[in-house]
């Protein structure tokens, strides 16, 4: 708290601090923003343990309950800094998960980017009157804005699902043969389906009109071959305006030998 309350606007000893590249930052300050400083939240949660049973596809609503709110834990945790400093937003965003080897099935979920403030001061914050969140790039974020969007929040789903194991008899019958797995089939669709549609269930709550730099990720973490968390997370973005005008691609030659 120390150290945020010596980095707000307007002390003579402001500094700012920052994860984005030098390219980024300068983007960011051409669509009109000025870093304040990086934010971070971080959660370690200890992630129990579900049996699911050997030959059923289903969802495991303990685990995946578990993944989302220790994710949530550490983007709050990092909003509320971005508060702090009065910033209108945090671009560049960063989720990861580390498992600790200090304790069984303990791990270290971190959400850090950095905190903005807009030049031209305007209703930026979401409609749940928090900072914007985006993990998209310098050059994106530049993009999104000259084209006539902003973005509202990070929206994110998660399903932690149990494949079911083949039957013996049943994965025999397969050996040698080029053959469609059913029941595979469907626990990943299945799983997939329920990641997002939860995400998008987030956009809604933004009142989105869509979500932009989508990534689909598929997480084994510790808990062996058939147990796997979907995790489905992206950038949800509202129009600034009516007209929208997209910069035209540029042909760039690099001068290197080939």
């Amino acid at each position: 708290m120390r150290r945020l309350a010596e980095m707000k606007p307007g002390r003579d000893t402001t500094l700012f601090t920052s994860d984005l590249s030098v390219n980024e930052f300068l983007l960011v300050r051409e669509a009109g923003f000025r870093p304040l400083g990086m934010v971070l939240g971080s959660s370690i949660y200890h992630v129990g343990f579900q049996f699911g049973r050997w030959s059923k596809n289903q969802e495991l609503e303990t685990l995946s309950g578990a993944m989302y709110h220790a994710r949530e834990l550490a983007m709050t945790r990092m909003e509320a800094e971005a508060d702090m400093l009065g910033a209108d937003g945090i671009v560049g965003v960063r989720l990861e998960i580390e498992f600790k080897e200090f304790g069984n099935d303990l791990a270290e979920f971190i959400a850090i980017g950095t905190a903005v403030q807009a030049d031209e001061r305007g209703a930026w914050r979401n409609n749940q009157n928090k900072p914007f969140t985006s993990d998209l790039s310098g050059q994106d974020f530049w993009t999104l804005i000259q084209s006539g969007y902003a973005p509202l929040g990070m929206v994110m789903g998660s399903c932690v699902y149990h494949i079911a194991h083949q039957r013996f008899w049943q994965a025999m019958s397969n050996v040698g043969q080029n053959v469609e797995i059913p029941q595979f089939t469907e626990a990943l669709y299945d799983a997939r389906e329920l990641a997002m549609s939860r995400m998008q269930a987030e956009a809604e709550q933004l009142q989105a009109e869509g979500i932009v730099g989508v990534q689909l990720l598929s997480l084994p973490h510790r808990w062996g071959g058939h147990t796997t968390e979907f995790f489905s997370i992206g950038t949800a973005i509202r129009p600034l305006r009516e007209d929208h005008h997209i910069a035209k691609p540029q042909l760039v030659l690099p001068l290197v030998d080939s």
